[in-house]
């Protein structure tokens, strides 16, 4: 994989207490089945950080999991992966303790930690790491779907598709547990940067029900919102995630040096924007997280 598989910025903002129609809904808005082959090897990057219940927003829905999985089943792709690394525990320990052992056995998916091998190394153009091994899954993979909630993070600004991959795939084998262990961490956003270049992400899915504010990625508050976020382009769809929890993309130091870089469209007027629209969704996330919607300003 080199380049995404939709060249096009399009995000789309939808709502629904059931948060799987509301993700079908989105990418049917983003003509996602144009985009789907019947040789296509499809990977899901899913959060599964830690062993908490979903419902603290510290890992992804696992029946929502299973609705993307139908979803894209639907279509008779090659395969479908459900793909992910712990970062703060065994992966298969938070698979079971979770329940995503029973969704992968129900949908016939397949299953990759990545944490264990077979590996390949790459260079990194980054101090520390300057390399890191990747599950060789990266060579398997044609469509890469990353699928998270949406988080405030003490180190990273906020946490959505691209913090998602790039913390999943590096393997504890290299990097310890949790994996900051060994020095990602000291220059984070670089890091995460970094990644970005060396795995694309085909379609962003991020959760804002449950999503998480204060003191994230693990201790923070749930938000409830009933909205979710979907991009062909993991840039975009994070600058919009970001406008959600209240910053702009210069906050987020890895965002708008993709974004400066043009790995992606962080500007509005480059976005294609489909759904609830964003002030509104602003409004919204406000409301459920904050019961007003007086931290709105004018675009």
């Amino acid at each position: 994989m080199s380049n995404r598989r939709i060249p096009t910025s399009k995000v789309a903002i939808t709502k629904n207490s059931n948060e799987s129609k509301a993700i079908a809904e989105a990418l049917d808005l983003l003509e996602i089945k144009a985009a789907i082959n019947t040789q296509d090897v499809i990977v899901i990057t899913a959060n599964w950080v830690s062993a908490k219940p979903p419902s603290t927003a510290d890992v992804v829905g696992d029946i929502t999991l299973k609705g993307i999985i139908e979803y894209f089943k639907a279509f008779e792709p090659k395969k479908i992966v459900v793909a992910a690394g712990s970062g703060g525990g065994d992966t298969l320990d938070v698979m079971k303790k979770v329940g995503y052992d029973k969704i992968i056995k129900e949908t016939g998916a397949h299953f990759v930690d990545l944490n264990e091998g077979p590996f390949i190394d790459i260079k990194l153009r980054h101090k520390a790491p300057s390399s890191t091994m990747l599950n060789n899954l990266i060579h398997e993979m044609t469509f890469h779907i990353s699928f998270t909630q949406l988080k405030m993070h003490e180190e990273a600004t906020m946490s959505a598709s691209i913090k998602n991959m790039a913390l999943s795939w590096p393997p504890t084998a290299q990097h310890g547990t949790p994996k900051k262990d060994t020095g990602i961490h000291k220059e984070l956003h670089c890091f995460i940067a970094e990644m970005a270049h060396h795995i694309p992400i085909d379609l962003s899915i991020l959760s804002a029900s449950p999503a998480m504010i204060a003191t994230g990625p693990h201790n923070g508050i749930a938000v409830h919102s009933e909205m979710v976020i979907c991009g062909t382009d993991p840039v975009s769809t994070d600058v919009i995630g970001a406008r959600l929890l209240g910053f702009k993309p210069q906050a987020v130091q890895y965002l708008y040096t993709l974004g400066k870089n043009k790995v992606g469209a962080m500007e509005a007027e480059q976005i294609t924007f489909m759904g609830i629209p964003l002030k509104e969704a602003e409004e919204n996330f406000c409301q459920s997280a904050y019961k007003t919607n007086g931290f709105i300003v004018d675009k």
